[in-house]
């Protein structure tokens, strides 16, 4: 039977720009639900600064407070050396680098260019390779970008070229703004291929037009495996305006359970995990 892997984001980039705050120990309760789901792979935090994401300031606390389950892995951001170390601290063994397709983005999101973003990049990489970290590229706005439009297949795989050179061990590209259509996956996931194999890429959609499944098939469709979710649709860019939620990861597991493709994920039970560790716990969030 064929598999795919699930990468479950709410953790991370669904409660990170979550209009209300969720306690430390309701976000560990919902990470270890979402494993006890059958999530084998979760953004659990974020080490970016408590400044630029206050949902995030907790992410300490949150990585080591996680009942760690063989076989899964805990990934968390880090944006830059000092980041790392924090992670390092916490006990981190999986980390997350976030670039940018466009200087705009870079500027908004990093508050650097892509150049400079990759200075700070090459000093993570050497650290997580002496440490023997397991390392996730994300390419952000690889198809649409808010602040200068549509993305240029050929400007994304600069990027790519880029985080490629890193040594990451996988490469994920990221409708940040959920604007892509399925021939954009296409082309660009068909240029990616000439650069590495689809063993290496992941895809990440936001449901911005209700595009993401068809996207998410369109890179199936060329051999990509892994895909991104968020239980509850939950999520957004705060550098994104607008940006509405992540695919549900429940929409994603219906999908590919039905066309006979095995996720390993209970969706009712990711349902669950949702509304009783964020909805239950946000007393103003819609029923």
């Amino acid at each position: 039977m064929a598999e795919v892997t699930i990468v479950e984001v709410a953790p991370r980039d669904g409660l990170q720009n979550h209009d209300r705050a969720i306690e430390t120990a309701q976000k560990i309760a919902f990470i270890e639900a979402l494993v006890n789901a059958g999530a084998r792979v979760i953004e659990a935090a974020s080490f970016v600064s408590p400044a630029a994401a206050p949902m995030m300031a907790d992410a300490a606390e949150v990585m080591k407070g996680i009942n760690r389950k063989p076989g899964v892995r805990y990934l968390a951001l880090v944006p830059n050396s000092r980041g790392l170390e924090r992670a390092l601290e916490a006990g981190v063994d999986s980390i997350a680098l976030f670039a940018a397709a466009t200087e705009e983005f870079s500027q908004a999101n990093l508050n650097a260019s892509i150049a400079d973003a990759f200075g700070r990049f090459e000093s993570v990489m050497e650290r997580a390779r002496t440490l023997g970290l397991w390392v996730r590229g994300y390419v952000s706005v690889a198809f649409h970008c808010p602040f200068s439009g549509y993305v240029d297949t050929g400007q994304a795989l600069k990027v790519i070229e880029l985080i490629r050179g890193l040594g990451c061990d996988e490469i994920a590209l990221a409708d940040t703004t959920g604007m892509a259509e399925p021939h954009q996956v296409t082309s660009l996931v068909l240029a990616a291929l000439e650069l590495m194999p689809a063993s290496r890429l992941a895809l990440h959609f936001h449901d911005t037009h209700g595009r993401a499944i068809d996207n998410i098939q369109a890179g199936y469709d060329l051999g990509v495996r892994v895909f991104d979710s968020s239980a509850g649709g939950i999520g957004g860019c705060p550098f994104s305006p607008g940006a509405p939620g992540n695919v549900a990861t429940e929409l994603v597991v219906d999908h590919f359970e039905d066309s006979g493709v095995r996720t390993g994920i209970d969706a009712d039970l990711i349902r669950a995990a949702y509304r009783r560790h964020v909805l239950d716990a946000d007393p103003g969030a819609d029923r």
